[in-house]
């Protein structure tokens, strides 16, 4: 397993900023292969708890695996996924979700069958009326959580701006509104760590700038962001530090000033355009 420290043969690979004093993420070595194809080679990295961490690279660079394996949807070949100090390797991602970290999808999964309102009430964590028993024996503590889980998605539809949807079918939103029930539906989970797989991709300007604000201002109250995203003005306004993947691995980390002036980047991602 990587320590994170490139071979002389990955001379070109600096790797990520390991050093962080409080990460809620770390992985150390992870690695995946789809037959002859590496998706994810040697990965290590850290989130610091309360930044905003964005993540780069070009298509096929393997960011979407990567989230895929840390947040429990792949099986990993090799490597340790930690959120909170708690090793969830190879944990499913239920799992990965109650130890803290969650995520959402670069197309948000629609939610056959449920109204906005009812979708939202999938998020929060495991909740007392799941079970059978409690349904019985204390219903009135069921009844509270129920109406306290109610009243927080209504709230978070209403900060979103999306409450008017509360009783549309979940399948009859638009890509950009589903992004925003996805987004307020992670945060219901209450989660240390949020992942968003390209959040403004396939949305109108408008509503991008109105998703980097509710980033912002969420991640003002404590919310830990790792967002992968393709447009390439959003997340260096949004994101410090900025991780770089290129071919399977992690080309460096830096502020947005030092991924943009940096050659390797420029050469892998960025194809020498401003």
């Amino acid at each position: 397993m990587s320590d994170g420290t490139p071979s002389t043969a990955d001379s070109r690979y600096d790797g990520a900023d390991l050093d962080k004093d409080d990460s809620v993420l770390r992985t150390a070595g992870l690695e995946k292969s789809f037959g002859s194809l590496v998706a994810v080679d040697d990965v290590s990295l850290a989130v610091e708890r309360g930044s905003i961490t964005g993540m780069i690279g070009p298509n096929g660079a393997g960011k979407s695996t990567l989230f895929n394996l840390i947040s429990g949807f792949y099986d990993r070949d090799a490597g340790q996924v930690t959120v909170n100090v708690v090793d969830v390797s190879g944990n499913p991602p239920h799992e990965v979700a109650r130890a803290g970290l969650v995520r959402t999808f670069q197309i948000p999964r629609r939610v056959d069958g449920m109204t906005v309102r009812e979708a939202m009430l999938v998020g929060p964590r495991p909740q007392t009326g799941e079970s059978i028993l409690p349904l019985f024996l204390t219903p009135e503590t069921v009844a509270t959580e129920e109406r306290e889980n109610l009243a927080r998605a209504n709230a978070l539809l209403e900060r979103f701006e999306i409450a008017h949807l509360i009783d549309q079918p979940a399948t009859d939103l638009s890509g950009g509104q589903l992004k925003l029930v996805e987004l307020a539906r992670g945060i219901t989970t209450d989660p240390d760590i949020l992942l968003l797989d390209e959040p403004v991709a396939g949305v109108n300007p408008t509503l991008a700038a109105e998703i980097k604000r509710f980033i912002r201002e969420l991640n003002e109250e404590g919310q830990t962001f790792l967002i992968i995203e393709h447009d390439m003005p959003f997340i260096m306004d949004l994101a410090d530090p900025i991780v770089v993947l290129d071919q399977g691995r992690v080309l460096m980390e830096g502020t947005p000033e030092e991924v943009r002036s940096d050659e390797r980047v420029i050469d892998a991602y960025l194809g020498g355009v401003e």
